[in-house]
């Protein structure tokens, strides 16, 4: 991996680059075991002659990829660490012209910490239309804890955790349930000192959501107006 450091110009172009950004990503997923292979794809134009990575804080961190006639390059990390973890962006170039920088990829390493502990109170099944919260416990550290259901939503739930009998915890609440709830989650600690290292991955928590849904229609009402002054 070559580096070198941004000359003011070169940094102002890739700010105000009139050429399409780029797509990023990180294979296998910008959340990655320590230990585990990563790779940053930066995905361009066939007409690319060059690629570039840039990770945010670290003005020399400057990565070219070898271009291979692709309208991709590929940017290995090796294996995840504390020091891979960040906020990275890339850009391509096109016969000196570059383009804008593309959107951020924000990569984290988990297993930094021992796994917290989820718990749904009062219980893991739950009537529809009902309140449950989901809790989770940490000892080893007191930054943000995010919540993650497999097969939701992409992006993890934050909440920043209080201290509790020696041990930090953050309350996830989902109020009124609905079957869109139902699933399994887990959670995760982070640093207070870095957001992208995570702890291990908590215990499997399975939400039944239980009832059915209304099938009646809405109504809806309506009153006049009384008489104005």
């Amino acid at each position: 991996m070559a580096g070198g450091t941004q000359t003011p110009a070169l940094t102002a172009l890739l700010c105000l680059g009139t050429l399409p950004k780029p797509l990023i990503w990180a294979d296998p997923g910008p959340m990655v075991a320590t230990g585990s292979p990563v790779t940053i794809w930066c995905q361009g134009s066939l007409q690319a002659d060059t690629y570039r990575l840039f990770k945010a804080g670290d003005p020399a961190y400057d990565t070219w990829a070898p271009w291979d006639f692709s309208d991709k390059a590929s940017f290995p990390l090796g294996s995840a660490h504390w020091d891979t973890v960040g906020l990275y962006h890339c850009a391509y170039g096109i016969s000196g012209s570059w383009s804008r920088q593309s959107d951020p990829l924000q990569l984290v390493v988990t297993g930094m910490y021992s796994a917290p502990l989820l718990s749904a109170h009062p219980s893991p099944v739950v009537a529809l239309g009902e309140k449950v919260t989901l809790l989770c416990s940490l000892r080893d550290t007191s930054g943000t804890s995010y919540l993650l259901k497999e097969g939701g939503a992409a992006t993890p739930q934050p909440m920043a955790p209080s201290l509790s009998r020696g041990r930090w915890l953050s309350l996830f609440s989902l109020d009124p349930v609905t079957h869109t709830h139902g699933g399994t989650y887990r959670c995760y600690g982070s640093s207070s000192h870095n957001g992208f290292l995570w702890s291990q991955p908590s215990n499997p928590l399975e939400l039944q959501v239980t009832g059915e849904e209304s099938s009646a229609s809405p109504t809806l009402s309506w009153a006049p107006e009384g008489p104005k002054p």
